[in-house]
């Protein structure tokens, strides 16, 4: 017995040493991994060959895994490049249509004037010669102060428009009644007539109305256009805080550091994160939709009846058809005038100014043949532009609410909407069974997957929810007809610089949001308690207080 002890314990050791051998899980391979994170342009020496125990990850599950401490954090940094990039790209599409659209309406309305004044200059000197030669500068000044008015809005067009009536008037009484000497006091009593005579018929009253109601339409408009691209260029930039940077990295790489590297996020898991990240973008949905509606009003008049191209075109002959008017009631406006404002005195024998027996105005103004006419504006017209922008605006409605959704519906961010059960929840490939919280601050307390201070609204976007507001009121001014006092509303709306001079993925970072801070830390991190809310208060109602008197300043 003793000689066979030695040997049987040995067979024993060495069965129980294959067992525990076979017990022990075999360490498997991070090559596809390593492959991966190598191909980002990541130090392969970060990345083990090899699962390695996971106690020092900080967000991604701990246990074996692929991820190294360096490759976590470098991940971190990969995953909010990558969340900045996709909200980028969707921003700028919309940011690049208003932009673009803006640019060609602009082109269109001034041209469409400088094609305005080059049909009145060349077809009224070959009506009127030199008489309209020697007061050009009458009808060069109604077209600089609608250019003025258009450009910076500074004009008021009906006082602009009775001051051109009251001066051509003048010009006019002059050459009808060449053989008597008017003092400047005598034609100012001239002026006053104006309105009660009516010497130029009904066309003075007809295009101040048909003037007024297709500038205004038009300048709000394509200023419309301007703050819509604006508001998209100050929003797209986004600077994610440290809770939506930790669920950013748990959702799109903590799955590699389990080797799951062709697994992609569930489509609800990621909406939740989109919707903690972008939190204070969806605020901005309610105004925006405000704002579109509004646009659409106003894109329905200049179809209609504040067309200015309809406007513009033919004011040649409009103003020519209230020359002939005055030339042809010149004896009964002439002797009104004189019981009026008194006889005039008769110049000096020798001294009678220069008849207009010319024939300056012996016949009607011919107006331009169809073909003689200047080719459209900016190679197309203003139907077509409305148009095209009419669809756009369409397309833009929801687009804040839509975001969340549409960042996920890039293949990159997440797996298909139908993919629910063979995608990443977070912790492993299966099933996301949360529910999927609604869009804006207010819902995000109840958010499985982002912490998020609901108390705290984003400066930057209340400014741009203001910027909206503003211009949606002077929208449906311009919808009824009314003038309106513009000011610079990216100067007040979005800080520094108006937006419109950076190029659609270089605009600066001029602001951080809720899901922003400067530190890198989160508002929850610096708030402890009552305190950073209780500082931060008197802050918030100074901005809501400048806000409100904004409005009630634009109101008026």
């Amino acid at each position: 017995m003793a000689r066979f002890g030695l040997p049987a314990l040995l067979c024993a050791l060495a069965v129980l040493c294959t067992a525990l051998l076979a017990a022990e899980p075999k360490s498997k391979s991070c090559s596809e991994v390593r492959r991966l994170y190598v191909s980002k342009g990541f130090n392969k020496n970060d990345a083990p060959t090899h699962e390695i125990n996971g106690d020092h990850l900080k967000i991604c599950p701990q246990g074996y895994t692929c991820c190294s401490q360096e490759m976590e954090e470098k991940y971190s940094l990969q995953s909010k490049d990558d969340f900045k990039s996709v909200v980028s790209e969707q921003c700028n599409q919309l940011q690049a249509v208003f932009a673009s659209r803006y640019k060609k309406f602009d082109e269109f309305f001034k041209e469409l004037l400088e094609n305005a004044e080059k049909s009145l200059n060349d077809m009224f000197v070959k009506t009127y010669g030199r008489l309209y030669m020697q007061n050009s500068e009458l009808f060069k000044d109604l077209f600089g102060e609608l250019k003025r008015y258009y450009v910076a809005g500074s004009v008021n067009l009906e006082e602009m428009l009775s001051d051109f009536w009251a001066r051509l008037l003048e010009r006019m009484f002059r050459l009808v009644n060449s053989q008597y000497h008017f003092t400047d006091e005598y034609l100012e009593c001239v002026s006053k007539y104006t309105e009660q005579l009516k010497p130029f018929g009904d066309v003075p009253r007809k295009l101040k109305l048909q003037v007024t109601r297709a500038f205004v339409a038009a300048r709000t408009f394509a200023q419309g256009l301007a703050v819509a691209r604006d508001v998209v260029s100050k929003v797209s930039v986004v600077n994610p805080t440290a809770q939506c940077t930790q669920a950013l990295l748990k959702m799109t790489y903590c799955s590699h550091c389990q080797g799951l590297v062709s697994v992609k996020p569930c489509y609800n898991y990621c909406s939740n994160i989109m919707r903690g990240c972008l939190a204070n973008q969806g605020d901005l949905d309610f105004e925006w939709n405000n704002f579109i509606d509004a646009m659409l009003m106003v894109a329905e008049r200049l179809e209609g009846p504040f067309n200015i191209e309809s406007v513009m075109d033919p004011i040649d002959v409009k103003i020519s058809d209230a020359i002939m008017n005055m030339q042809e009631n010149s004896v009964q406006v002439s002797q009104k005038v004189f019981q009026g404002c008194g006889p005039p005195k008769p110049l000096p024998a020798g001294r009678t100014s220069r008849s207009i027996s010319e024939g300056a105005f012996s016949a009607r103004f011919r107006p331009y043949h169809p073909e003689e006419r200047p080719t459209t504006a900016a190679g197309t017209s203003l139907d077509r532009l409305v148009t095209d922008v009419k669809e756009k605006l369409k397309q833009a409605k929801k687009f804040w609410s839509s975001l969340p959704s549409n960042v996920c519906s890039d293949e990159r961010m997440a797996a298909g909407n139908g993919n629910e059960d063979d995608c990443w929840n977070g912790k492993g490939k299966s099933r996301y069974l949360f529910a999927v919280t609604g869009n804006g601050l207010a819902n995000q307390g109840s958010n499985p997957e982002v912490q998020v201070d609901t108390s705290k609204p984003d400066i930057v976007i209340l400014r741009q929810i203001m910027a909206l507001r503003v211009m949606t009121s002077k929208m449906k001014n311009a919808y009824n007809g009314n003038d309106v006092d513009f000011f610079d509303i990216s100067d007040e709306s979005s800080g520094e610089g108006s937006g419109s001079g950076c190029e659609y993925q270089q605009c600066p970072s001029e602001f951080e949001y809720n899901a922003t801070d400067h530190s890198g830390k989160s508002a929850n991190d610096k708030a402890s308690g009552t305190g950073g809310l209780a500082r931060a208060q008197p802050y918030l109602l100074a901005v809501f207080c400048i806000s409100l008197l904004v409005m009630q300043r634009e109101w008026r």
